[in-house]
Order: C-alpha cells, then structure tokens, then sequence
C-alpha cells in the first residue's frame, strides 16, 4: 500500500514539474542577449525604400505660378495645391496616385514615361525636377514625393497581426515589429522573413536573440514583406494539450491533489 509519505512526496514532484513547463527561461526571450554597449558601430547598409513595380507614388510639382503647375498635376492633385494638409500626402487629402508599371515606368503629365522602378522618394524628386528645368518648363520646380500603398505584413505571435503601412524612407526590422504589437511571451524569437523581389521568393531567418541581426540582409524592411513569428514550445505544447487532456499538466495535479486527499482520510 502507497504510504501518505509516499503520496506527498509525488505530488509535490507533479508541482514541482508543472511549474518548470510553464515557466519561460529570460534566454528564449530577451533580445540581442550578446549586445556591445557603449561601443559605436559603422552602420554600412542604410537602405531606404526604393520603388518597384505595381508600387503606388504621389507626385506633386510645386511652383510660384500654380497655373503652371497644375500642367504636371492629377486632377484631383491640383485640388488640394495651397489647401490645408494638401502637401502630397496619400492619405485623407485624397491626391490621386500613379501605379509603377510593368517596365517601372509612370506616364507623367506632359513629360510622357518616366522611369522610376528602383529609385528613391528622393531620387524620383529630383529626376523630375531636372526634368522640369532642362526642359524649360519651370524654372523653380518643387517635387513632392509620397508612398501611397506600401505595407508589409505581420503574422503569427505578434501583438497586432495585419498589414501595417510604410511612410517612411527607411524602416528596421525593429521598427517593423514594434508596429505590430511586438512579439508576444509565446513568440519564438527564430522569426522568419519572406521576400519577393525580381521575380523571386526568398525565405530569411533571423535570430531576434543574436546582436548580428543589425547584419541581417533584411534588417531594413521593404514593400510587401511577411513577418511570420512561431510559436515557442510552450503554446506548441498548450496546442497538444488542447488536442489530447492526457498531457495536461493541470489534469495530472488535480488526480494527485485527489490521492493526496484520499491518503489524508485513509492515514488519519
């Protein structure tokens, strides 16, 4: 016969062990765990947003004639020139935008296909102003430069997963997933990137983990990218154990909570 002794000692080991499988070690959650503080670092790869094709830009050409400008204007562009917030931006001010073809190209206003694929927002800015003096268009061109519908996309075990837009030059990886929520404590820090870029699908791995992801060739985030965060083992584990009660460690301490009592009653 199992003495009370006996009885007490398993069921402080079935404890003892549900409290280790749920608990989660600093080291599967901090990052950049190998960090150099205080030591400056070259930053070598600044890579800002480049446009690709089926990107979405707003362009508006500026000038002290508005009459003139409004030659090299979308319609709904020349509504907002000189009007409150109307800068450029794609988003309330309503400013039409062009889609980058196939070939990388936009059909612009009197100066016909521009090539913009692969440049900049400041890149496109100042090709087109060039354009505009060389041609003898106008002489004081100012070129606004807007993304209209660049995004990448998070999934997984992040905070809030979804399509997140980019107005900026430049964003990090960092940035990226503190724009989703951040990971949350299930998260695996192995987080996989996807990206598809001429014609190309590439799978990147990046250990959140390691101070070498600052090196990482998808550090800097691009139009159309998918953030995919794993599960760590212990929602994988709470995952089998939704499918199958028996591995419940909850299940196991209520049957020992229950010998436990039943020894008390039988050993008083």
């Amino acid at each position: 016969m199992i003495s009370f002794k006996n009885i007490t000692k398993i069921y402080f080991l079935i404890l003892i062990i549900g409290l280790a499988s749920c608990s989660s070690s600093k080291k599967e959650i901090l990052y950049m765990q190998n960090a150099r503080y205080g030591q400056p670092e070259i930053i070598e790869n600044l890579n800002e947003i480049r446009v690709q094709p089926q990107d979405k830009v707003s362009i508006v050409v500026s000038c002290k004639e508005p009459e003139l400008a409004s030659l090299f204007n979308l319609v709904s562009a020349q509504r907002t020139i000189g009007s409150k917030g109307g800068s450029g931006s794609s988003g309330a001010s309503g400013i039409s935008a062009y889609t980058v073809d196939n070939y990388g190209d936009i059909n612009f206003p009197v100066l016909g296909r521009i090539k913009i694929a692969g440049l900049t927002r400041q890149e496109i800015s100042d090709k087109i102003a060039d354009m505009l003096i060389k041609g003898d268009w106008v002489s004081d061109p100012v070129v606004t430069v807007e993304f209209a519908n660049l995004h990448f996309t998070a999934l997984g075990e992040v905070g809030s997963p979804g399509t997140h837009s980019i107005d900026n030059d430049r964003i990090t990886l960092l940035e990226a997933i503190s724009m989703a929520g951040d990971l949350t404590i299930y998260g695996n820090r192995n987080i996989t990137v996807i990206r598809e870029e001429d014609g190309k699908r590439t799978k990147y791995l990046v250990d959140l983990k390691d101070d070498n992801l600052f090196n990482s060739p998808v550090f800097y985030i691009k139009q159309n990218d998918v953030i995919y965060v794993e599960p760590n083992g212990v929602k994988a584990g709470q995952a089998s154990v939704n499918e199958n009660p028996l591995k419940s460690v909850s299940m196991w301490m209520s049957i020992a909570t229950f010998l436990m009592s039943i020894g008390l009653i039988i050993f008083k």
